[in-house]
């Protein structure tokens, strides 16, 4: 991977460091890039914090406060916030399999697992592609059960037609540097529902009142607590995970590019994948609409000899690579999650098990060169199975 920011964003933040007594804390700048994003993702709310980590939890965290715990849907193959931010809300995590074209959880296993204590099904869409199908979106409306979209590999890919992010409740992006746009750390969590924005601005701050942007909010408090100073009432148990201008800063001066930088990400993932050899490497994954910041390089089979050659040859070329995808493959494998589910839990999910052990991503930038993608492509389709043994 390269690192997204570029000479530009570095200006912004002279810029504003060069001011008379800059504001650097969370200020006038975070309230312009929560605009700006929610301008160009297509929804009324934006709420920025720290990382797409802390918008995994106070997501969870405001889905319990309206509807009370329970459980929820998620997927074995996520970042691990995402299902530490369920356990840490007080939810019980429901796994569904996923479906190897998208990465994402297999939409008829979600409508499988539902039961009267889910609460919402939280789906991400991994690496750039889409794991939403309209129909489970229409299901799930029907059934009264809230949609939680993880999109923090996902920037701006879409479901025919439409952005990612828009469909749910609530949805989640993350700006860590490797990802579409980078604020260096930093995370957004994007809503319609008005009412769910100003509980997660005050959750964002400790839980105070004084953070809602709701006049009548705040004045009821003020008339419920009399005994207390309007500026110190906490309406939740909370954190503190603002960010601060510098990040909202760069996050500004990142958004400008991102439809460009997004359109070369994809032409490279296409060509990542038309040159590929299709008897050993999976190239049927669902790209309509994707937007991919990295290559995912899957063997078709299960043959540990390949999948040791392709590693031993990425090595000796310095291409840098991640086994298992997302957060380390199959969440059921690692410790936290063996303790609460069980030691075996992780054999009941074929699919994502398989990614596990013969699953990869390579790094997917706008300045990487098609000579390279070319080159990578020459080099795996080189590597040969069946029992031999690659020489560096």
């Amino acid at each position: 991977m390269k690192n997204n920011l570029a000479k530009e964003d570095f200006a912004k933040v002279v810029e504003l460091l060069h001011q008379q007594d800059p504001i650097l804390t969370q200020s006038d700048q975070v309230k312009e890039f929560e605009k700006e994003w929610s301008a160009w993702l297509g929804v009324k709310y934006s709420v920025f914090v720290n990382s797409g980590s802390s918008a995994n939890l106070l997501t969870m965290c405001a889905l319990k406060e309206r509807y009370g715990s329970g459980e929820i849907i998620v997927p074995p193959l996520t970042w691990v916030s995402d299902i530490a931010s369920v356990i840490q809300s007080g939810f019980k995590p429901v796994f569904v399999d996923i479906d190897r074209r998208t990465l994402g959880m297999d939409n008829q296993q979600i409508l499988e697992k539902i039961s009267p204590n889910t609460r919402a099904v939280f789906m991400t869409h991994v690496l750039g592609f889409n794991a939403l199908q309209k129909s489970v979106l229409a299901e799930l409306k029907g059934r009264g059960i809230p949609l939680i979209e993880d999109v923090c590999e996902s920037h701006g890919a879409t479901c025919e037609g439409q952005k990612l992010g828009t469909f749910g409740l609530m949805s989640n992006f993350s700006f860590y540097y490797a990802h579409h746009m980078s604020t260096i750390e930093g995370g957004m969590i994007c809503t319609n529902d008005s009412d769910l924005h100003e509980t997660l601005r005050m959750l964002r701050s400790h839980g105070m009142v004084r953070e809602s942007s709701s006049s009548e909010l705040k004045e009821s408090f003020y008339r419920n607590y009399p005994d207390l100073n309007p500026d110190f009432i906490f309406a939740f148990p909370a954190y503190n995970v603002r960010s601060t201008e510098i990040n909202a800063v760069i996050g500004r001066s990142q958004l400008k590019r991102l439809d460009a930088n997004n359109r070369i990400r994809s032409e490279n993932l296409n060509l990542f994948l038309e040159h590929l050899d299709p008897e050993k490497y999976q190239t049927d994954f669902v790209t309509a609409g994707s937007c991919n910041y990295a290559f995912t390089l899957v063997l078709n089979r299960a043959d540990p000899v390949l999948c040791e050659n392709v590693m031993q040859m990425m090595r000796r070329y310095n291409v840098e690579f991640r086994r298992g995808t997302s957060g380390g493959g199959n969440q059921l494998r690692q410790p936290y999650l063996r303790r609460i589910m069980g030691e075996r839990e992780f054999e009941k999910y074929p699919n994502v098990d398989h990614v596990h052990f013969y699953g990869f991503y390579i790094g997917n930038y706008p300045d990487l060169e098609r000579e390279k993608i070319l080159q990578l492509c020459s080099l795996l389709n080189s590597v040969s199975g069946e029992g031999e043994r690659y020489v560096s």
